[in-house]
């Protein structure tokens, strides 16, 4: 019979911006003691710094994961910290996938490319309408395709010179890489742009749309099948399985709703800065650290990282 989840022993992990480094002893004190009030076995003094003023993990028991995490969340709403609970056994994952717009690279790539066509305001309102879960985003890919008919190929190399990665994703990737996880990164965006990004990064393997050209301009078509939510999914499962592991050994990080499947479904699938319906339904997420945090969040200390 397995034990509930409750006596097991879990885990909660208080994260701060590192740039802004405001994690502090007195949080730590205020998390136990939230943790004390839901009825929790927790020792104040029993907690652990993973990077001094950054993060810190906290053990304790008796109480179910979601209870925990709303207590703490709660006692340090007035905090810039982000707070995710879970069990302690089995934090560091073997298989990695990753979105691309928004969660390893500061933008929306396609939007950025709109810009050179003057239309990144009207196609940047439609994706933050299927990004927020209002749209079909295969229709949404393909109506804002349409619009860069005609665009030259070297625009679109021009685009990934602006674009930028996020604050800590290549020492995330080199990190687990090191560790020997298996990566990927796994775009509704486009080849052209998600095959260098993954390159910067190191990730092992790309999975993206694929825009279709002739005569060195965009056609304003994409090659099928599309690249959505469905696929993001099937890549987490297919690496789990190349592994030999199950999904609770995944790991997922994005920030948009084509990226909820992988994120439900991994046993660590956090919610980057991500979009309101998108943070409100996956179980864990990051909204102050940057991307490091995936690293504290398996348990891996500062002096752990690669770079």
């Amino acid at each position: 019979m397995s034990v509930p989840e409750a006596q097991r022993a879990q885990v909660c992990t208080l994260i701060a911006d590192p740039a802004a480094r405001e994690l502090g002893p007195s949080d730590v004190q205020a998390a136990a003691r939230a943790l004390a009030a839901a009825g929790a076995e927790v020792d104040a003094d029993d907690h652990r710094w993973l990077a001094a003023e950054i993060a810190c993990d906290l053990p304790y028991r008796g109480v179910e994961l979601e209870t925990a995490g709303d207590a703490v969340r709660a006692a340090l709403a007035e905090r810039p910290l982000d707070v995710n609970c879970q069990l302690a056994a089995g934090r560091r994952k073997a298989v990695f996938v990753a979105d691309m717009d928004s969660t390893i690279v500061t933008s929306e790539t396609l939007d950025e490319m709109a810009e050179a066509v003057g239309l990144k305001d009207k196609i940047a309102a439609i994706t933050a309408r299927a990004m927020n879960g209002e749209l079909d985003f295969a229709q949404a890919l393909n109506e804002r395709v349409a619009m860069l008919e005609g665009l030259a190929e070297a625009e679109v190399k021009a685009t990934l010179e602006r674009v930028e990665l996020s604050r800590g994703a290549a020492t995330l990737v080199a990190t687990l890489k090191r560790h020997g996880v298996d990566t990927a990164l796994v775009s509704g965006g486009f080849t052209a742009i998600a095959e260098p990004v993954a390159e910067r990064c190191g990730f092992d393997r790309v999975v993206a749309n694929r825009l279709e050209i002739a005569d060195g301009q965009l056609t304003g078509r994409v090659h099928t099948p599309i690249v959505d939510k469905d696929s993001k999914l099937a890549t987490l499962d297919e690496m789990a399985r190349r592994r030999g592991v199950h999904r609770f050994a995944t790991c997922s990080v994005g920030d948009g709703a084509n990226d909820l499947p992988m994120l439900l479904a991994a046993g660590l699938g956090v919610a980057y800065r991500a979009k309101p319906t998108v943070k409100a339904q996956a179980r864990f997420a990051l909204q102050h650290g940057d991307l490091t945090g995936l690293l504290y969040l398996q348990g891996y200390a500062r002096d752990d990282f690669a770079a």
